[in-house]
């Protein structure tokens, strides 16, 4: 099982700050986590939110703990809020349940890590998450 290089983590950061100049984002700051939920990379662009790092990080935190998108945790906390609000309190806080979170999936099939974006609207923010990944040579995981 490969984790996130320094390298891919580069990658996926500037090819996600280029989608969002391409498709005109709010100014960006996106969060790279290893496997094990460790910090990688981040940047962050001048003039974005001073809790956006916070955010980008709990999208992404919370995508790796529960094995799915934080697309996927929003879905589940519509239809299940009680489940979400006891996951969120047993990840003290560092779980957002909001789309912008993507796992980065390897060659092997297995989860390499995850990107955590935030700055624009949530589907703005994984959509670059989604093209960083992309340019890393690894493939977005499940929602």
């Amino acid at each position: 099982m490969a984790k996130i290089t320094l390298e891919q983590a580069d990658r996926i950061i500037d090819a996600a700050l280029a989608r969002g100049k391409e498709t005109d984002c709010q100014p960006l700051t996106v969060t790279v986590l290893d496997d094990g939920g460790h910090l990688v990379a981040f940047k962050r662009q001048d003039g974005s939110g001073i809790m956006r790092h916070q955010i980008a990080f709990g999208k992404a935190w919370g995508a790796l703990g529960v094995g799915r998108s934080s697309r996927g945790l929003e879905q589940m906390a519509k239809e299940r809020p009680h489940f979400i609000s006891a996951a969120v309190a047993a990840a003290e806080g560092r779980m957002i349940p909001v789309a912008g979170g993507v796992l980065a999936m390897g060659e092997d099939g297995l989860v390499a890590g995850a990107v955590g974006i935030s700055g624009d609207t949530s589907d703005r923010d994984e959509d670059c998450a989604k093209a960083g990944i992309a340019a890393a040579g690894l493939s977005a995981g499940p929602d």
